[in-house]
């Protein structure tokens, strides 16, 4: 006998929050560090013996196991209409060489809870569903980041980043033979209805609002620029003032410069002078030379370009005034991406049939979900993190967040991939 999955029963089905939780704290005890951290670089052994354990964990649960040729792992559960495209859904389980627990490997593991779920309720989605684990997401030991989610979508080359090499001259190509992962299954983009994605924000606003959830919906456009400004230097006691052509006056301007046209473009505007450097680096001498970077980023591409204007006119006028020669010399360009309309109000109707606190808000760091953002309808689920923290060995979110951002998550696949007939009591 089989029953109806009504739409109210959908809307508040929960996971196992306890489960999600032993899971994440199981997986970060491969590359544990001594701070309570995680050091499991993309490639490495302890990235095979987590690979291991999460596709265990995939077969555990029925699921159809391919691997790809950049080592992607893909985990489907079948639907009822198995020719229909697959609900995507997950993120990476590599990390930064002192990373944390939840960068990443949550929404992974959101994603086989996700699938976990619906087993335990025996319950049947039309389309199948999919957990993914991209490859070498984090980019520290092969750049660039988001390689493998990268090349799923054909945003990088293959041939190109399996040539990538490591400080050691060992490329990925080497890396994967030798861990066993580079697949030879093929998984088609075509093949994806929808793509979610659930992550810790790496940021501090939902901690600051004190709210639960994040819907996000886009995110940030990027442009990088480096910046030389090549005056004379000269000697601190006889050169007076106005005789100067003092390099670091001039990027410190540009550096207050670039500070204020972000929060005039404000509430997604972004400005970051991250690296300046003055030549010759001595304490009685004049710098001659600045060589410095400036980070834009913005959600609106018209805010962006304005940006971007405003600081090439910036550097010009300020050089000019001060005597100085400047370069100005884009390094990269990252169009802003808004995500799938009726992806995201997936998500922001998960979160109020759960009955969360929940914002709009935007990425502002890069994410497997921005490559597939541009080939397949996609979204984004943030959930707080300590501080603001990430990328660092004190990296921390709550059980009850982690657990409430997966409950948003099997309701946005659960709502993506429709549901067909499920046994009535069935359990796994």
């Amino acid at each position: 006998m089989t029953v109806t999955l009504t739409p109210s029963d959908a809307a508040v089905l929960k996971s196992d929050g306890e489960r999600l939780w032993q899971s994440l704290m199981t997986l970060a005890e491969l590359g544990a560090t001594p701070k309570g951290g995680v050091n499991r670089q993309a490639l490495t052994e302890l990235d095979r013996q987590a690979r291991d354990l999460f596709i265990d964990w995939c077969r555990a649960e029925g699921c159809q196991i391919r691997v790809d040729a950049i080592g992607n792992i893909f985990a489907r559960r079948v639907g009822s209409e198995p020719g229909l495209p697959a609900v995507m859904t997950g993120s990476h389980i590599d990390t930064q060489p002192t990373g944390g627990k939840y960068d990443g490997c949550f929404g992974v593991l959101a994603g086989l809870e996700v699938i976990r779920t619906l087993n335990q309720h025996a319950i049947t989605t039309r389309a199948p569903v999919e957990v993914v684990a991209w490859t070498n997401e984090e980019g520290c030991r092969f750049p660039p980041c988001m390689m493998g989610s990268g090349v799923f979508t054909g945003e990088l080359g293959l041939d190109e980043m399996l040539a990538r090499c490591d400080d050691e001259g060992v490329s990925v190509g080497e890396a994967l033979d030798a861990i066993g992962y580079r697949g030879s299954d093929r998984v088609d983009i075509d093949e994806v209805k929808a793509y979610f994605e659930a992550h810790i924000e790496q940021g501090p606003l939902l901690e600051d609002t004190a709210t639960t959830l994040g819907v996000v919906i886009g995110a940030l456009g990027q442009k990088w620029f480096d910046v030389t400004l090549t005056g004379v230097e000269a000697h601190a006691g006889p050169t007076p003032m106005h005789l100067r052509k003092d390099a670091l006056v001039g990027a410190a301007e540009i550096t207050l410069a670039v500070n204020r046209m972000a929060n005039e473009a404000a509430p997604h505007g972004r400005g970051t002078v991250g690296v300046l450097t003055p030549h010759p680096g001595s304490r009685n001498v004049i710098p001659g030379q600045v060589r410095m970077t400036v980070d834009l980023r913005h959600l609106e591409p018209d805010a962006l370009e304005d940006m971007a204007a405003r600081l090439a006119e910036v550097v010009a006028e300020v050089s000019q005034r001060h005597g100085l020669r400047a370069e100005l010399t884009p390094t990269a360009d990252f169009p802003p991406e808004a995500f799938d309309e009726t992806c995201v109000k997936a998500v922001r109707a998960g979160a109020e049939a759960h009955g969360l606190s929940h914002m709009d808000i935007v990425s502002g760091a890069g994410h497997d979900a921005i490559f597939l953002g541009r080939v397949a309808p996609t979204a984004m689920i943030f959930v707080p993190c300590e501080g603001g923290i990430s990328h660092n060995e004190i990296e921390y979110a709550t059980p009850e967040d982690l657990h409430a951002g997966c409950n948003v998550l099997l309701h946005a696949v659960l709502d993506s991939a429709g549901v067909a007939d499920r046994a009535e009591g069935g359990q796994r």
